[in-house]
């Protein structure tokens, strides 16, 4: 099940943001992975990720560290969210 990003441990003290993105098939995760690396590269932030076949679980935390989640790591979570495929409706229709 995909979430959207979840702070940790509380969310008006939050550390870090934690995400799980769920794909249909390797292709996808890896094209995502890859779309992942260019951002990250872009600006120079890199977060925590492990993956498996058709999923990849991210944690982003605060630059420089031992701070607060603050509006710069909203925005790159914002990138990371631009990069996902849009889920299929509920209803199943098109």
């Amino acid at each position: 099940m995909e979430q959207t990003w979840t702070p940790r441990p509380k969310p008006d003290r939050a550390e870090r943001l934690e995400r799980r993105i769920e794909f249909g098939d390797y292709g996808a995760t890896r094209a995502f992975l890859e779309q992942l690396n260019d951002l990250s590269e872009q600006l120079g932030r890199y977060p925590d990720i492990s993956f498996g076949r058709t999923y990849v679980n991210l944690t982003l935390r605060p630059e420089p560290e031992q701070q607060l989640i603050g509006p710069e790591d909203e925005a790159f979570a914002a990138a990371i969210d631009a990069l996902c495929p849009a889920a299929p409706p509920a209803d199943g229709g098109p």
